[in-house]
């Protein structure tokens, strides 16, 4: 990607305004953590793995010019600020909790001294810039996993938007079909659009095209049509928060899709980096799932489009059942059910979880 999704840039975070992508790039400047949660509520950056990049960087901004107890009171107002954003994707508590334990390692009683307020500044913006560089290595490393589940030559059928846009960059699902692209394969894609925020039709089209990579869009009530065509090999979709017993919460539309890929015998990964997995969340049913405004549905492009006063109902995710999904890749390897295992070894280090043939050991008591 020629465009960078976020970056810190002289003590400033930039992020390229995805609500007015395909038709204009327009980079934004923040330079405060209160900038940084409007532009993670209003989307003008999503994607789990993005927005936790962002709620770190934006804590760096926050935390700047102060030190000791005036520094851990800034903390808990910034956190709370940016843990109110969007509830759904796990990966923006995670970065705020990895950030708080940087500044309480820093700030803890005892012998050693408090750090001056210069000092944790340039410790929390380097934590905040390995939470961007280690996302980056994952979705590399989750791609080279995932380009071995995708044949030669395959049309792969994607959900909504996990790429470059909604990660540090290379992407999680789109990661897989870039690497396989590396790898000499001849990949197509079918894009859904992804009502109502049209995220597969606007940033996964774009993306895509941007690389050279072929890419039809379809609307969303077209994807039955075309998986009972036999025109896809496989669905590769990401995930906002998978649970333990690997109930994957995404985009809205993904359960349906993950349904008629089973109806249909097509098989159904999950591209999930270890930090949108939830240990501590047991199933679906606890994930907690966003509303968004009904705007989204009764609006387009500022024009009504829905009879005014209409109710609406709007939830921005939806939860894929466990048994629909045919195997989550991660940075570590492949999860296969039953997911309860194979994930938690996967957390733990202690599996190098992988398909046949590849690297490391295939993990499943099927």
């Amino acid at each position: 990607m020629a465009v960078k999704t976020i970056e810190w840039r002289a003590d400033t975070v930039r992020m390229i305004d995805q609500r007015l992508l395909p038709a204009r790039e327009v980079i934004r400047t923040y330079r405060d953590y209160r900038g940084v949660a409007d532009a993670i509520r209003t989307m003008v950056i999503r994607g789990a793995p993005a927005i936790g990049v962002a709620a770190a960087m934006g804590v760096a901004l926050g935390i700047r010019g102060t030190s000791g107890a005036r520094a851990r009171k800034r903390f808990a107002t910034v956190a709370k600020v940016l843990r109110a954003t969007r509830p759904t994707a796990v990966n923006l508590g995670w970065a705020l909790d990895r950030m708080g334990s940087v500044l309480e390692k820093n700030l803890a009683v005892g012998p050693a001294p408090d750090v001056d307020a210069d000092e944790l500044f340039r410790l929390m913006r380097a934590e905040a810039i390995a939470i961007y560089d280690e996302d980056l290595a994952a979705n590399r490393a989750l791609g080279k996993f995932g380009a071995g589940l995708i044949g030669d030559p395959a049309t792969v059928l994607t959900h909504c938007n996990a790429g470059a846009l909604a990660t540090a960059g290379y992407g999680t699902a789109l990661g897989m079909i870039r690497a396989a692209r590396d790898a000499g394969k001849t990949i197509q894609v079918f894009a859904d659009e992804t009502r109502p925020f049209l995220q597969g039709s606007r940033l996964t089209a774009w993306e895509l095209h941007k690389d050279r990579i072929p890419v039809t869009v379809i609307a969303d009530n077209m994807a039955a049509t075309v998986l009972a065509q036999n025109k896809i090999d496989c669905v590769v979709v990401g995930t906002d928060r998978t649970a333990a017993n690997g109930d994957v919460a995404n985009k809205i539309g993904t359960y349906p899709l993950a349904v008629m890929a089973r109806r249909h015998g097509v098989p159904f990964y999950v591209a999930a980096p270890l930090s949108s997995i939830d240990l501590d969340c047991p199933n679906g049913a606890a994930i907690p799932i966003e509303e968004r405004s009904g705007l989204e549905l009764t609006e387009y492009g500022g024009k009504q489009i829905a009879p005014k006063g209409v109710r609406t109902f709007n939830p921005a995710f939806d939860v894929t059942p466990a048994e629909l999904v045919t195997a989550i890749i991660t940075e570590r390897g492949i999860a296969y059910p039953p997911y309860t295992e194979s994930l938690r070894a996967l957390k733990a280090g202690t599996k190098n979880v992988s398909s046949e043939g590849a690297t490391g050991d295939r993990y499943s008591s099927k």
